[in-house]
């Protein structure tokens, strides 16, 4: 067993089972005294359900979720110079709407159906892998934690070409005076709006890292959590099968005793009745001593 052999192992795995075939195979992999394989599977996050769904694509679409990545990587270099984006649209559309009912159909299969919120997120995966390679590298994988989204449908870095503009006539030519300081006004500008939107992007950018860490941190918590109690479930189903033998126990004790008393009763009758034949027995002997 190596690491990517475990991990597609485990995120294929309804979200549920996931704690349980992480610790399998974790402990596998530290019987076989790989300590470090065995830690690096034990840190892996169980996938939020939207997720999961999108890591069965991966397995059991992978046809279309191929078509799908293909399309993206044409429409990312299409939009670089703004053509012949009309078609490619429509077929990201078109495998979008089919992959996200497979993932449906594939999720109830495995008894998990999906309700509407997670297939928006299953939908807006599939959107985000078409513009963003890095997501589309992840989805491709199969070993999403968490769905991915993308602001937009072009990526940064792919501006659209702006249309061509006609060259305005003599009589419509500002004087060149003007012109400059139209030009230095429109610079500055597109260099406050430039500036505006790097430090939202930054700003959101930060943001967007915390609540990854912070979802990653409650995740962990959580896995530790569903650990502990599956850990307190196995300890009272060893407590309850204790109890029943101990009370099994007490109860044959219990008739053992009321047998052995009710033998003592017998045999402490029997004594008094022997006893008394005896000192009958003396009584006669005595009386015949006395007459004879």
């Amino acid at each position: 067993m190596d690491f990517t052999s475990a991990a597609g192992e485990l995120y294929g795995v309804p979200p549920a089972e996931f704690v349980a075939a992480r610790t399998r195979l974790a402990g596998e992999a530290k019987a076989a005294g790989d300590g470090p394989l065995a830690k690096r599977i034990g840190a892996l996050r169980r996938p939020t359900l939207s997720a999961w769904a999108v890591n069965l694509l991966a397995r059991s679409a992978a046809d279309d979720l191929a078509d799908l990545l293909h399309v993206g990587a044409e429409l990312r270099s299409a939009w670089g110079t703004g053509g012949g984006l009309g078609d490619l649209e429509q077929r990201r559309a078109r495998l979008v709407r089919t992959l996200v009912r497979a993932a449906g159909d594939l999720a109830a299969d495995a008894g998990n159906p999906l309700r509407e919120q997670a297939l928006r997120e299953v939908e807006d995966t599939l959107q985000a892998a078409t513009v963003d390679a890095d997501i589309a590298e992840e989805v491709r994988a199969g070993r999403l934690v968490q769905p991915r989204s993308h602001s937009g449908f072009v990526p940064a870095g792919f501006p659209m070409a702006p249309p061509e503009r006609a060259e305005p006539s003599a009589e419509e030519k500002p004087p060149k005076k003007d012109k400059k300081q139209e030009k230095g006004r429109a610079a500055s500008t597109v260099t406050r709006t430039s500036t505006a939107r790097a430090r939202r992007a930054e700003t959101l950018g930060r943001r967007a890292e915390e609540a990854e860490r912070k979802l990653a941190e409650r995740e962990a918590r959580a896995d530790d959590a569903r650990q502990e109690a599956d850990d307190a479930s196995a300890r009272v189903g060893r407590l309850r099968h204790e109890l029943d033998e101990a009370v099994a126990a007490r109860d044959a004790a219990i008739r053992r005793a009321e047998r052995a008393e009710q033998n003592r009763t017998r045999a402490a009758e029997a004594a008094r009745e022997a006893r008394g034949a005896a000192r009958d027995a003396r009584r006669a002997a005595d009386r015949d001593a006395r007459h004879g």
